[in-house]
């Protein structure tokens, strides 16, 4: 099943995650690795994104919905951070929002 951003509801056996963080990997150029989580923290899914250059300007949706079981469990130490910043994401955007 494939990713989906609409506002539709959600099944359930899915799950809406918010993105929570994006970086750089370290020792891949040019890819970035967006994590998305649920707004408690709890579970994650990480996305990997090709920058095919300096002036990519593709949109990165603010929310996915993905299938339940292909979330994982975020570690201890990145829970609060996590369940923050979803929560923080899902309170000022739409589900439908990109940035």
């Amino acid at each position: 099943m494939s990713t989906d951003t609409d506002t539709a509801a959600v099944a359930a056996d899915e799950e809406r995650v918010w993105l929570a963080e994006r970086t750089y990997g370290d020792d891949e150029l040019n890819l970035i690795i967006l994590v998305y989580a649920t707004t408690d923290g709890e579970r994650y899914f990480r996305k990997e994104r090709a920058l095919t250059s300096f002036a990519d300007d593709r949109e990165t949706p603010v929310s996915l919905v993905v299938p339940a079981d292909e979330l994982g469990t975020v570690a201890d130490d990145d829970r609060e951070r996590y369940a923050t910043e979803a929560a923080r994401m899902a309170t000022v955007h739409d589900p439908d929002d990109t940035i």
